[in-house]
C-alpha cells in the first residue's frame, strides 16, 4: 500500500508542478548556472547506495588551495529561499517514483555516515529513505544528530500508513512556518563525525 501511495502521489505530484519544476531550473540557472541538478549517491533501504537528486542551491565556490568553502560561504540568498520552502526538495519526487525513496522515511544522508552508525542507529536504512520523516517534523536540522536517530528509529518501529499521512500534512505544516531550516550556528546541518553521539 505505501509504495502504491508513493507511486501515485509522486507521479501525481510530478505532473501537476512541472510548471514550479521549469521555473525553479529557469532561475537555478540564471543565478547559479550549470548543473540545475545536485547529485549525490546516498544509502538507500538497507544501506544500497543510490543517487538521489535535489535542486542545486550553493554556488561552486573554493579557496585558493581549491578546496571547497564551507556551506554558509556557497550559500546564497536564493538557495536560501529554496531550502526554507523546500524546494529544492521537489525533484527528489523522481527518486520517489523509482523506488529509490519514499515520500515518508528517516532521510538519506552520507554514504560517509554508515560506518559511525552504532548497531541501533543503522536501523533507519530498514525502510526505504524519505522525502520528509518524523525527525524532519520534530525539529529537523534544529536537533541533535542524537535525537533524530532515535525519531529515525522509532518510525522504523512504528510506520505505518496513516503515520505517513500525519507526517506529510505536518511536513507542509512546517514549511509554511519555516521551522528548523538549519541548526544553530550552521548554514544547513553540522557533520556527522560520531563520536559520543555513538
Amino acid at each position: 500500500m505505501k509504495r502504491c501511495f508513493d507511486f501515485v502521489a509522486s507521479f501525481a505530484a510530478l505532473f501537476f508542478l512541472w510548471p514550479v519544476l521549469a521555473l525553479v531550473a529557469w532561475r537555478i540557472k540564471k543565478n547559479l548556472g550549470s548543473p540545475v541538478l545536485f547529485r549525490q549517491v546516498r544509502p538507500g533501504l538497507n544501506g544500497v547506495p543510490f543517487e538521489m537528486i535535489k535542486f542545486r542551491t550553493m554556488r561552486d565556490a573554493t579557496d585558493a588551495q581549491g578546496n571547497t568553502l564551507p556551506d554558509a560561504e556557497r550559500m546564497t540568498p536564493f538557495g536560501s529561499f529554496l531550502r526554507s520552502s523546500s524546494l529544492d526538495e521537489l525533484p527528489g519526487l523522481w527518486n520517489v517514483l523509482k523506488g529509490d525513496m519514499s515520500l515518508v522515511g528517516p532521510r538519506p544522508l552520507l554514504m560517509e555516515y554508515l560506518p559511525l552508525y552504532s548497531p541501533e542507529q543503522l536501523r533507519r536504512h530498514e525502510v526505504r529513505p524519505g522525502v520528509s520523516g518524523w525527525a524532519q517534523v520534530n525539529g529537523r536540522n534544529a536537533i541533535s544528530w542524537e535525537e533524530k536517530f532515535k525519531l529515525d528509529v522509532w518510525y522504523v518501529d512504528n510506520a505505518s500508513f496513516f503515520l505517513d499521512l500525519k507526517i506529510i500534512y505536518l511536513t507542509v505544516k512546517k514549511v509554511i512556518v519555516k521551522d528548523g531550516i538549519s541548526a544553530e550556528g550552521e548554514a544547513t546541518m553540522s557533520k556527522f563525525t560520531g563520536g559520543d553521539s555513538r
